[in-house]
């Protein structure tokens, strides 16, 4: 059967709406409107296009790059948490963690945007578990429409930053620092107790 004769409509809406939940792009909003007041320089456009390359890289070769370095999607998924918890942090008590001394620009682009905001464990997780149940070119499209999304989403938050006065995205960055601590959490306990009960039964 010819690549493209394999789309399926269904099949297309059940991983965009998969990708749209776990990817959160309008969660992630806020938390955009925030490093930007800070004088973090955000690139929606170059952060979309990375995390696009990004997951989807790992649709392809996600298992092998893992064996390669000797990760399990569990431990990744904790990695990822301990970014999220940080951030948080970063928001809840004014602090700065991600001071970026040697990235050009003070950018917030790759981290925390890309990773793990955008492109983080649970995009990738998804995505190794759609391989075995949908055709690729609906999960290709599902996240190619995801990204486009997201771009919109994103620029729609930088050009939202302007309209909000600072009292209200102070009260904005403690509520979502909050639900960002809770979700980084949430994350990390999810994955920590399967990783020692399969490091336990080695």
């Amino acid at each position: 059967m010819n690549f493209f004769e394999q789309f399926n409509l269904q099949d297309f809406l059940t991983c965009f709406f998969a990708l749209l939940a776990v990817i959160d792009a309008l969660g992630a909003s806020p938390i955009i409107i925030d490093l930007r007041h800070k004088g973090r320089e955000v690139k929606a456009g170059k952060a979309v296009l990375i995390s696009f390359a990004l997951l989807l890289t790992f649709l392809f070769a996600g298992e092998w790059l893992l064996r390669l370095f000797s990760v399990d999607i569990k431990s990744f998924a904790i990695g990822g948490a301990i970014i999220l918890f940080l951030l948080s942090l970063e928001m809840i008590l004014d602090i700065d963690i991600f001071h970026n001394e040697n990235c050009p620009s003070n950018s917030a682009t790759l981290i925390p945007l890309v990773f793990p905001l955008l492109a983080g464990a649970a995009a990738f997780t998804t995505l190794l578990s759609f391989r075995s149940q949908f055709a690729t070119i609906n999960i290709v499209a599902a996240l190619a429409a995801n990204m486009l999304w997201a771009y919109i989403v994103l620029k729609c938050a930088l050009r939202a930053e302007r309209a909000f006065s600072g009292n209200m995205i102070y009260i904005i960055r403690k509520f979502f620092g909050i639900i960002l601590l809770a979700v980084s959490i949430r994350l990390f306990t999810s994955n920590l107790l399967p990783l020692i009960h399969s490091l336990s039964q080695q």
